[in-house]
């Protein structure tokens, strides 16, 4: 018989969707409040999970301290070609940040958490790889600046509270909602989400372009999120990592700037296996087979 230890290191779980999750680490997950999870059934699709299902996902510092984790680890895996943030637990996404423990935080506690907190979005943002937020509830403050820090976002189609309530609350978004919903949506919708306080559900988030995509009725944002992924990691993984680099420079530098470096992000993937296959599955008339290299 396997030791405890060796069981729960191979240890495999449904998760809300019937997908068999992989789970690698050598504790028991089901402690954890957030990690990173491997799709064994989608070779190159990962999962960073939310997983405090009693609070909605409300962002603790060890919620925080775990999902930070999870990014180092996504960062440097190649295998990953897509990540999908998402809740393990149905019709959930994340609260924000957890205002009973919040109550508990001294003014240092509070300014620590903050800077961590605004840490966290900024490793999220700079994953190199795509990155998608599935949405299957209320995504609120913190919650949806998560989201916002994801290349792409889809909602679950009957979730109803999508927005930034600080100012209802008597402080404005602080880990980067002020500044990545304007770069979304342009000052003037940032500034009506933000000043109104208001909630979207899923079809106002979609019209307003704050999300990407909206599940089907009866079908879940990681159901949707997952079949995105699957069109996603079907192209090279270099490309899509030089892509995501070119793109998200955009909006710092000058055009003639940014032509150079989306030159240089060009350059050497000339030189690569996949270029090679790709041509090479051209003449052939079938489909490339990517091993980002």
């Amino acid at each position: 018989m396997l030791h405890r230890a060796v069981r729960a290191t191979f240890a495999h779980q449904k998760n809300t969707n019937g997908l068999l999750c992989s789970r690698t680490r050598g504790i028991a997950t089901e402690s954890r409040q957030a990690y990173l999870e491997h799709l064994p059934s989608h070779p190159g699709i990962s999962c960073l999970s939310l997983n405090r299902p009693q609070s909605k996902n409300a962002i603790s510092r060890q919620l925080l301290k775990e999902f930070r984790e999870g990014l180092e680890e996504a960062h440097f895996d190649k295998r990953i070609r897509v990540l999908i943030l998402r809740s393990t637990t149905p019709n959930s996404f994340c609260a924000g940040a957890d205002l009973s423990e919040r109550r508990t935080m001294s003014n240092s506690d509070v300014a620590k958490f903050l800077v961590d907190l605004r840490g966290g979005l900024g490793q999220l943002e700079g994953l190199p790889m795509p990155t998608i937020a599935a949405i299957d509830g209320p995504a609120l403050g913190g919650g949806l600046e998560l989201s916002l820090a994801c290349d792409l976002r889809v909602a679950g189609h009957e979730v109803t509270k999508i927005g930034l309530p600080e100012t209802g609350l008597g402080i404005i978004p602080g880990a980067g909602g002020t500044q990545r919903a304007t770069r979304l949506l342009g000052p003037s919708k940032a500034k009506d989400l933000i000043f109104t306080a208001r909630l979207l559900s899923a079809s106002e988030a979609l019209q307003w372009g704050l999300v990407d995509y909206v599940s089907d009725p009866g079908t879940s944002a990681f159901d949707r999120a997952l079949v995105l992924a699957e069109k996603i990691a079907s192209n090279a993984p270099l490309a899509l990592r030089a892509a995501k680099q070119a793109i998200s420079r955009s909006e710092d530098l000058p055009l003639e700037t940014g032509l150079d470096f989306e030159r240089a992000s060009y350059e050497p993937l000339l030189h690569t296996q996949d270029r090679l296959e790709a041509l090479q599955a051209f003449r052939e008339k079938r489909r490339p087979l990517f091993k980002g290299e």
